[in-house]
């Protein structure tokens, strides 16, 4: 949290703000993130001409005009637009000044997230940067498929629910988005990603897509930190099937919700809608 739904909520919300303005001044107020933010950054960053903004799985990607600055909002992060005259808040890590007297602001609490300027163009970080060049296919994407999903799958024996939080099958399908999207096809997440069927992997890939676009058009999903740029939370909490409802019960069939730790997250799922 956040996952692609409301990194992509975050893209939409900042992007009308950004693309074309002039950072005129960059304040590090913490640079201890995931990666250390150098000294050398503002003075990297500043006077540069925002260009257009994109979006890999959970990584924001704004080009600059000799690179790009990469953005990944971790655990408890977020991009928030204000004003000069908006009160800090504390975490307010980053802030970068605007031509057109706007500010944005990274606030992350946890400090997991990551700012990073390259010396890249966005197209050349996709393919060489490390933490890009190995992902898997955008949920998306036209190549999504039950079928890329199941060949992936037959080399592996890890839990169905873990599988797909593999960034390197589809990227951007994170806790609560594995959770809904198995009760949605009615599969159980603890089951070998192996021993599903090709059918199976048919039910997983037609809901997936719908799933993240309804959360999109809804700003996202809050549950605990995340906000949009406008400082609002996202509503598609209030329609999760499972996720965070155990013993609560199935909007389905009135069954109680279970929860199970899967690779150390937790798990929710309708033991009738979907059986082991």
């Amino acid at each position: 949290m956040p996952e692609l739904p409301e990194v992509e909520t975050t893209l939409r919300g900042v992007r009308p703000h950004l693309e074309g303005q002039r950072i005129v001044q960059v304040t590090v107020r913490n640079p201890q993130l995931r990666q250390p933010i150098p000294p050398e950054f503002a003075a990297q960053v500043s006077g540069q001409t925002i260009g257009a903004l994109s979006r890999r799985a959970k990584y924001l990607l704004l080009a600059l005009e000799r690179g790009c600055l990469l953005v990944h909002l971790g655990m408890t992060g977020s991009l928030r637009i204000t004003t000069a005259a908006t009160p800090l808040r504390p975490h307010d890590h980053l802030e970068l000044a605007l031509g057109s007297g706007q500010r944005l602001r990274f606030h992350d609490p946890r400090r997991f997230g990551l700012v990073l300027w390259l010396a890249l163009t966005p197209e050349e970080a996709l393919i060489s940067h490390p933490l890009l060049c190995h992902l898997g296919v955008e949920p998306f994407a036209a190549e999504f498929s039950g079928e890329h999903l199941h060949a992936l799958s037959q080399r592996r024996r890890v839990p169905i629910k873990t599988f797909l939080m593999d960034g390197a099958a589809v990227v951007g399908v994170g806790n609560i988005y594995a959770s809904e999207s198995l009760f949605l096809a009615g599969i159980h997440p603890a089951r070998p990603c192996n021993r599903l069927n090709a059918e199976e992997y048919q039910r997983l890939a037609a809901v997936i897509p719908p799933l993240l676009q309804a959360s999109i058009a809804q700003g996202g999903t809050t549950v605990k930190d995340f906000v949009r740029e406008d400082g609002q939370p996202g509503y598609f909490a209030q329609t999760l099937r499972v996720y965070g409802r155990c013993g609560q019960p199935c909007r389905v069939c009135g069954t109680l919700v279970q929860e199970l730790p899967i690779g150390q997250r937790a798990s929710f799922f309708c033991p009738q809608c979907q059986p082991v």
